[in-house]
């Protein structure tokens, strides 16, 4: 059997991937999720989980941030990014922080058929043809990508709540650890990420922000 989440707060597009998923054949269970930390706590509970569904602009990821936490916390298990940003260097860059995947929202139903199935057989995950010149943000991505692996689960869930502009004593409270235990956290994050505050951490985050184009239009 293979178990699949679909974490997506837009329900209709949650229920459109849900259906494409159940069409796949075979042996399928599917799991659903509505945030980044619901889809944690269905992956805690359910270890069994193969593949996640994973909007890059639902509440909670902070743009790549939270690909990058979950390939941290569940790295057995695959993660495919879903977007209604298209962009090609938004792909490249999904794919530089560990993404088996990226999904367009626009694809139509049977593309996003043959994509899963490409990452499900292990297949080449990308859905466009990409173009890896020289390019130099690629490597900047490449060197965060690096740091970032080298940090903790814990390290990482306390690295988001700083990007949810939270302070020491609300990450302890939200952890339910003791704020020196955070402080030490901070200390190797920064550490680690070659930064010296919580500003200059804030700056290096607002990187792995993506705009989200669907509500740029709603705006």
């Amino acid at each position: 059997m293979t178990r699949i989440l679909i974490a997506d707060d837009h329900p209709l597009f949650r229920l459109a991937l849900v259906q494409a998923v159940g069409h796949l054949g075979g042996d399928i269970e599917i799991v659903e999720a509505d945030g980044l930390e619901s889809a944690r706590t269905a992956l805690a509970a359910q270890p069994g989980i193969d593949l996640v569904l994973l909007d890059l602009h639902m509440p909670g990821c902070h743009g790549l941030m939270g690909l990058v936490a979950l390939r941290s916390e569940f790295p057995s298990v695959a993660v495919v990014m879903i977007s209604a940003n298209d962009d090609p260097h938004v792909m490249r860059r999904a794919l530089t922080y560990g993404a088996a995947g990226f999904i367009p929202k626009r694809s139509s139903f049977s593309d996003i058929q043959a994509m899963l199935r490409a990452v499900i057989d292990c297949e080449a995950p990308l859905p466009l043809p990409l173009d890896d010149g020289a390019d130099s943000a690629a490597e900047q991505d490449q060197q965060l990508a690096a740091r970032l692996a080298s940090l903790s689960p814990q390290q990482l869930r306390v690295l988001g709540l700083v990007a949810e502009g939270l302070l020491n004593k609300q990450i302890a409270d939200r952890l339910d650890i003791q704020e020196r235990t955070v402080k030490a956290h901070m200390s190797a994050v920064f550490e680690r990420l070659d930064v010296r505050n919580r500003t200059q951490a804030s700056v290096l985050l607002r990187s792995l922000e993506i705009a989200d184009p669907s509500r740029s239009v709603a705006d």
